[in-house]
């Protein structure tokens, strides 16, 4: 599916703030494109910060409410969101994970140094079978990051035997010595991280070559398959992605890709929280690109796989601020506001205009890292903007993306132009059409008309997620300051559709 935005001439920033951008578009609601999978929606729970250790995870004997050692709360936050798949361990500490070290009864783990992640202690009672549980407990699907940076190939195939073995090999047996008599369902297995970076500074030929012989070693036991997510590119590196596909593309159920959103970059890296309009324009610019990148990559996939039968999985994404003061700066904690959630739906909506090539996209991260759903403090939990987004998208899980087209105005500020209003639209499993729209501009309010083609509508009923400020946010004094509440801003007759969206804000609507 593709988006057009038909991008008008910039307005004056001197009109009046309460001036609405005019906004037509036509929907092809009887024109279903591909299924948009539900793995689009995953998570991301590297062993970074307090992600899995005071963030899923307290043990059972914590005073913190749990259900054997699971922090009750975050469970029940992640069941209401519908988390379709989860990545783990990592990221970067996967590239030095010893899987060895996370089995076996806890007692008797070793600890360990999370070099990775500020060189603190980790004594491994998140492991393996904590994880596989964890995920049976939220009903996801399990997508594991091997290690192909730091061990031989050996020990992935071992981890894989342990996993998924119905046989009764040395590392079955160990499995079951651990109290789990019948193999886990293995989704996804990713064969090497950041071999650009932290997972071996190699080349994109080394690392094709690499990725073909840990490849050869790996057997899943029983009927069930595992696809095998190969090591992606680093943002806009189209070499990496031609390179992998042309050696190693017969290898790989799906490839990676990484792309963060770092206003100001590495080196003057931006607060989370104390930003202008400037700032504001900054980020969700940047975090545009990320249809550039989708673009190009699957571009170079369909030269060596026309049949796309390799996904673009972008198993990192996200905002990347400067942590909290006063936080670990290893831990990267950063708080959550309105722009983040403008960030994800965003990127969410480019996602289903790719949907046939991105069939998994993982944000970093679930819990206390980066650009979270959920945040925690002791026994306090906080849901996040992005949060509240991702509930909003869940209509869209498995849903057929449809045709949309927007002629939107432009919202410019300095050097910067995005389009005043995007989104993206969805036929359900449900039946119903769902349509997520995005009104980047924090100072007007957008009139959107629609044209819907091949469905005469008689109801419409919404959600919107908006605040008074650009930085609003929910902190653990006040932990409902930022949510969605009920749209009552549209109107739909027959093949006409009206709605008109607040400033800086993003409605999900359902047509009937």
């Amino acid at each position: 599916m593709t988006l057009a935005l038909t991008i008008a001439g910039g307005l004056p920033t001197a009109l009046a703030a309460e001036s609405p951008v005019h906004v037509s578009g036509n929907l092809q609601a009887n024109a279903p494109g591909p299924t948009v999978n539900a793995d689009v929606f995953g998570q991301f729970a590297e062993d970074l910060g307090h992600s899995i250790y005071g963030g899923v995870w307290v043990g059972p004997t914590s005073p913190i409410p749990n259900t054997d050692g699971y922090r009750t709360d975050v469970l029940n936050a992640l069941r209401a969101l519908k988390v379709p798949v989860v990545r783990w361990p990592g990221g970067c500490f996967a590239d030095r994970y010893d899987w060895r070290d996370g089995v076996g009864p806890a007692s008797q783990r070793p600890i360990t140094e999370n070099v990775s992640w500020g060189g603190v202690d980790d004594d491994n009672s998140f492991g393996t079978p904590e994880y596989m549980k964890f995920m049976d407990m939220i009903g996801a699907r399990t997508f594991v990051a091997g290690n192909l940076g730091s061990e031989p190939p050996s020990e992935l195939a071992h981890w894989v035997d342990y996993m998924t073995s119905t046989s009764h090999s040395k590392w079955a047996q160990m499995r079951r010595r651990d109290g789990r008599e019948q193999p886990w369902r293995l989704n996804y297995l990713g064969v090497g991280n950041e071999l650009w970076g932290c997972g071996g500074n190699m080349t994109a030929d080394y690392a094709a070559d690499l990725l073909r012989r840990y490849v050869t070693f790996v057997h899943v036991d029983g009927p069930q398959h595992t696809d095998i997510i190969g090591p992606g590119a680093n943002g806009d590196d189209s070499e990496w992605i031609d390179t992998l596909m042309k050696k190693a593309g017969r290898f790989m159920d799906g490839i990676g890709l990484h792309y963060y959103t770092i206003p100001g970059g590495w080196k003057d890296m931006q607060s989370a929280t104390d930003f202008d309009e400037s700032g504001w324009i900054q980020t969700l610019s940047e975090s545009l690109f990320m249809d550039t990148l989708v673009s190009k990559d699957s571009a170079i996939m369909d030269k060596y796989d026309p049949d796309k039968r390799v996904s673009l999985v972008v198993d990192e994404w996200g905002t990347w601020f400067k942590p909290e003061p006063g936080s670990n700066p290893s831990f990267l904690y950063q708080q959550n506001t309105l722009r983040d959630g403008m960030v994800a739906a965003l990127t969410l909506n480019i996602f289903v205009h790719h949907a046939d090539r991105v069939r998994m996209a993982n944000i970093a991260q679930m819990v206390n890292v980066l650009q979270a759903m959920i945040l925690t403090e002791g026994d306090k939990m906080v849901l996040t903007p992005t949060y509240y987004v991702f509930k909003m998208f869940i209509p869209y899980q498995g849903a057929k993306a449809l045709p949309l087209k927007l002629e939107t105005p432009q919202y410019t500020l300095g050097k910067y132009n995005v389009p005043s209003v995007q989104g993206s639209a969805v036929r359900g499993k449900d039946g119903h059409v769902h349509m997520v729209l995005v009104n980047l501009d924090p100072n007007r309010p957008a009139q959107v008309l629609m044209h819907v083609e091949g469905l005469s509508a008689h109801q419409v009923s919404g959600e919107v997620l908006t605040a008074p400020h650009m930085n609003a946010r929910n902190t653990f004094a006040n932990p409902d300051a930022i949510k969605p509440a009920a749209f009552g801003g549209a109107q739909v007759d027959g093949s006409s559709l009206k709605a008109t969206l607040p400033s800086k804000s993003i409605v999900i609507l359902n047509v009937d």
